[in-house]
């Protein structure tokens, strides 16, 4: 057994370092400065687990780090994962890759970090690829006889038997490894959150909705779908466009196609007037046609990519040939920010493409670190540039890592499985990451609805119509539900924008599992409180063997500290919701309900179940066609749920730059109280200086039916 000496780095957290890692890590490449104030103001902890049971051991040549599990821990987090939410008892091999259709681990965003229903959480930070057994194996001498079962004859007996470790493969050239405190799950991935830099704030307008065009439109093809927004009375902020906008593609020039788009300043510039930003579609591999080509060569891997350069963007030189061209052809004119997509690779049989891990790079980075890092990179390098230009961008990322939680970046995939797509915000929460699940095309009107529903309650409500050209109005027979639930995301945007800030300053995520609200008692008191006959819609595990594990509430997750979001998928008229503690309302019903155990609703295809916390105040605007500019007065009403008192919180700024960072914006608390006789009172107290578009404050109280009332 080798020794292990853990350092505190800050309030809750210790850092161990195994050999002297080398070369680029997610923390060094993003270059964050942690919250140390705001993680001195948490809760002073012990450490989460005794020293002496943390054991480091070399294991050919790599190293194994392991830590102590209780029988009924429950593991979460290891970046974006689709196919589960509780990671205990599976070994995820944390690749980055485009197609994670097996349940290895793989994933867009592969984060070693897991964290622990009973208070602590683990990151191993390294370019590398980490395998984590997550209670998935059992040493000689932690098997229990008493537990190795007959599979012939009983029916007691797992695949997968209890194990009493995690095990890490720490890489052979070593890793920093941190372990973070509690108490609570919530405050584990806080302080995760926090010492990477905390969490985004992207620009307003980045929360309403999007809309990405076919990928061969031209500037009028765009302009006129963009009008028929307008006309269709639905609201939309964001334009994308897809491949069909550069010169060449497959691999890409960063360029316009001047057939398509004579004068890309000028086609900016009125979609701006109209109130649409623009959001382009690009990869990282790029064309001998760009002119970028020839700058690029020497500063690229060993192997291309459809033909194309797989730049080192690890060198400053690479990273400044690529600004300079984005800043003078993009950035100058309007452009918003992009989509950067394909920089994740694939190993499917019929359609692999990607740099091997045998590649290298003139920075001395091989193929693999390159690989599970291209994502970060990108991220950064856009990230920067916007901010050089003091303009907050938001946008839409397919590969990340650790430490990513201050990037203005939404995940996505091609995969396209409603319930995963669920699963995604969820399991996202736990590891710095946001995930949109995105809507691009629909079996039938059923199908589209509850895609669009999920989608708005999700980080970035967006239609992808790149491939068949769908449109928010494509099944006329719910276009009227469908601009409903748009027209709500929007009406919602105060809300929403306050819940980022509150992830900015506290590294509380705006979407969060409910392991985040909810303790493992109190989820199993709500769980027991099932009558016998409704436990059947459990999730399974060691399904080839028929055994069944506890469900994982892995289909429902809040949204700030007032919203419950319980999606239903086609085929679905109902469906059982886990309620905390407290009384709740439907969000548009206004039935109440008592929390703390597990209901059933139904929900017509008019209706996603939504509930709002009793005593909560939702602070709401119009559902105006897109966000208003910057400066601009915007009328505000704060509706109160429920008959009791409550309090809130509401943050305002420009919307757009980063003079928020130096005190140019405004937090306001918000209350209710109850007189005596039933009288209901709100005030609105804080900071009022120019920072606030926000006019005319117009209150509602004890509501119970908000919204019912409006033409679908």
């Amino acid at each position: 057994m080798l020794t292990n000496h853990w350092e505190q780095t800050a309030t809750g957290i210790w850092r161990l370092t195994i050999r002297e890692p080398e070369g680029i890590t997610p923390l060094t490449w993003m270059g964050v400065t942690p919250k140390d104030e705001v993680l001195q103001q948490m809760p002073q902890v012990e450490p989460p687990l005794a020293w002496d049971r943390i054991q480091l051991e070399e294991a050919g040549r790599n190293f194994m780090l392991s830590f102590p599990l209780n029988p009924t821990e429950k593991l979460y987090g290891t970046g974006l994962q689709l196919l589960r939410m509780n990671q205990r008892g599976r070994t995820r091999y944390l690749r980055v890759n485009s197609d994670p259709k097996q349940d290895t681990g793989e994933t867009h965003a592969p984060v070693p970090f897991y964290v622990s229903d009973q208070g602590y959480g683990v990151w191993v930070d390294t370019s590398r690829i980490v395998t984590m057994h997550l209670g998935s194996s059992l040493k000689q001498e932690d098997t229990r006889l008493e537990e190795i079962r007959d599979r012939n004859t009983d029916k007691g007996w797992k695949a997968t038997p209890v194990a009493s470790r995690v095990e890490i493969q720490i890489p052979a050239e070593g890793a920093v490894v941190y372990l973070f405190g509690g108490p609570t799950l919530s405050d584990v991935v806080a302080r995760y959150n926090l010492m990477c830099g905390g969490g985004v704030l992207p620009p307003k307008w980045g929360l309403g909705f999007w809309h990405r065009v076919p990928t061969l439109y031209s500037d009028q093809q765009v302009l006129d779908e963009a009008e028929q927004f307008r006309l269709h009375d639905i609201p939309c902020d964001v334009i994308g466009l897809e491949p069909g906008w550069h010169s060449h593609s497959y691999p890409v020039t960063y360029e316009w196609e001047k057939s398509r788009f004579p004068d890309p300043a000028s086609f900016v510039d009125e979609l701006a007037h109209k109130g649409f930003r623009v959001n382009l579609w690009e990869h990282p591999y790029v064309s001998p046609q760009s002119e970028m080509y020839a700058d690029l060569q020497p500063l690229s891997g060993t192997h291309t990519v459809w033909g194309g350069l797989a730049p080192d963007y690890s060198l400053p030189e690479a990273a400044a040939l690529y600004k300079k061209q984005h800043e003078e052809q993009h950035i100058q004119i309007g452009v918003s920010g992009y989509k950067l997509d394909e920089c994740d690779g694939s190993e499917l049989t019929n359609n692999s493409w990607m740099f091997p891990a045998h590649a290298m790079f003139p920075s001395g980075l091989d193929g693999e670190q390159m690989r599970q890092m291209y994502g970060l990179m990108f991220q950064k390098m856009t990230a920067d540039l916007f901010r050089s230009q003091n303009r907050r961008t938001y946008g839409l990322v397919r590969a990340s890592n650790g430490a990513a939680s201050t990037m203005p970046y939404v995940l996505y995939s091609d995969l396209y499985d409603h319930k995963q797509f669920i699963r995604g915000i969820c399991s996202s929460s736990f590891s710095g990451l946001l995930w949109t699940p995105e809507v691009r095309r629909a079996r039938n009107a059923e199908d589209w609805v509850r895609r669009m529903q999920t989608v708005c309650f999700s980080p970035m409500a967006m239609l992808n119509a790149w491939g068949d050209g769908t449109k928010p109005w494509s099944f006329p027979e719910v276009e009227g539900t469908v601009r409903h639930y748009i027209k709500l995301r929007m009406k919602l945007l105060p809300y929403l924008y306050t819940a980022f800030a509150v992830y900015r300053e506290q590294g509380i995520p705006p979407f969060r599992a409910m392991p985040f609200v909810m303790t493992p008692a109190e989820i199993a008191g709500a769980e027991a409180k099932l009558a016998a006959n409704e436990q059947q819609h459990l999730n399974t595990t060691d399904g080839a063997y028929g055994k069944k594990k506890a469900r994982e509430w892995d289909d429902q997750y809040m949204v700030g500290d007032a919203l419950l979001v319980a999606p239903l998928v086609e085929g679905e008229t109902e469906r059982e919701v886990l309620l905390p503690a407290g009384i709740w309302y439907g969000l548009e019903t206004g039935e109440r309900y008592t929390g703390g155990c597990v209901i059933r609703v139904q929900a017509g295809l008019e209706h996603i179940p939504v509930f709002v916390k009793s005593g909560s105040i939702l602070p709401m605007m119009s559902a105006l066609s897109h966000v208003p500019a910057a400066g601009t007065p915007t009328a505000i009403e704060l509706v109160h749920f429920g008959t009791e008192p409550g309090t809130a919180r509401l943050y305002e700024d420009d919307g757009e730059t980063f003079d928020y960072e130096q005190g140019k914006c405004s937090w306001f608390n918000l209350a209710v109280t109850v007189d005596q006789d039933g009288n209901y009172t709100g005030a609105w107290t804080g900071d009022n200086d120019q920072s606030s578009s926000y006019v005319g404050v117009t209150w509602r109280f004890a509501q119970t039916r908000l919204l019912m009332n409006e033409q679908r």
